[in-house]
């Protein structure tokens, strides 16, 4: 893919000087113990944003790419995931021009003062700690367990009262009792970005740049001059903001669009290595086994079998 227009970055400015600079404010719900709410893709919502409130996150249709913390992902509908007390994270769906998903989101957003006073009076909600625990780098939850959660949020957003009430416990028995071999672990245990809303927005603008155009020739002097920087104020400000390198970005991304295709199709690998913007093959599949531990041929026979 190409470079980002002249329209297209005037668009992304304009984006970046409307955005609010403060981590995103979560209004309390006072008729319920949690918030439950829906929004589309686009949406002022779904951005690089960060709150001291827990997000459990289901994408319910669409493919696209997310970044938790420093780890890049892809995901389709059916994507859950529990995201921790002031980790950063954002969802990007690959959309065709003008294109709308309605409804994409499903979110519930909770204070975790709010686990640590029930506990106090009902000692069984004691077994959700360490899970909020854990969600410090963020999970992804997978199989049975990631269906079985969707379809606790779904039916939360559907009943009130002791019902919903009913829905949120199941939920959380869901998250806590998933064996490990259905969570994905994250962000990495020392991610500690240096993070405000002025970042946040600054970030937001990057992400947009390097997740639409990921399989072309992306250049941090491009990065750079859509947010208005020199390239080495730039370098250092990602890295504080984010707390990793762009370069470092770039590839996670490449890598994590490999992984899905490794996964769902039957491209040669060499192909695959192409499409997803790595112009030398050993260099792919040495990148490819440092971030995995096997090789592509290896990822694909584990998870196609």
């Amino acid at each position: 893919m190409t470079a980002p227009t002249d329209g297209a970055t005037a668009r992304l400015a304009e984006r970046l000087l409307g955005m609010r600079a403060n981590r995103e404010v979560i209004p309390p719900d006072p008729s319920h113990s949690v918030r439950w709410h829906e929004h589309d893709y686009p949406s002022p919502l779904a951005r690089w944003n960060y709150h001291p409130e827990y997000e459990i996150h289901l994408i319910r249709k669409g493919t696209g790419k997310f970044i938790v913390g420093d780890h890049i992902g892809t995901f389709e509908a059916g994507h859950v995931s529990l995201v921790g007390s002031g980790l950063p994270h954002d969802w990007v769906s690959d959309l065709e021009p003008g294109e709308v998903l309605e409804r994409r989101d499903a979110v519930i957003q909770f204070d975790g003062k709010w686990i640590q006073q029930a506990a106090v009076t009902v000692p069984e909600m004691e077994e959700v700690k360490p899970l909020l625990d854990q969600s410090a780098r963020g999970i992804e939850f997978l199989g049975r367990s990631a269906r079985a959660a969707a379809a606790s949020i779904e039916a939360m957003g559907e009943t009130e009262g002791l019902e919903r009430l009913h829905h949120l416990l199941e939920l959380f028995t869901i998250l806590v009792r998933a064996p490990q071999e259905e969570r994905r672990y994250l962000a990495e245990e020392w991610f500690r970005p240096q993070l405000d809303g002025q970042a946040a927005a600054v970030v937001d603008i990057v992400l947009e740049y390097v997740f639409s155009n990921h399989a072309g020739n992306i250049k941090m002097s491009e990065a750079a001059a859509l947010v208005g920087m020199s390239e080495p104020t730039f370098s250092k400000y990602f890295k504080r903001s984010t707390g990793q390198n762009f370069s470092d970005l770039v590839r996670k991304l490449r890598l994590a669009h490999a992984r899905r295709l490794l996964e769902h199709g039957d491209s040669a690998i060499s192909d695959i290595c192409y499409e997803v913007g790595f112009s030398n093959l050993s260099n792919f599949n040495r990148h490819f086994l440092n971030d995995t531990g096997e090789t592509p041929r290896q990822y694909r026979q584990r998870t196609q079998n």
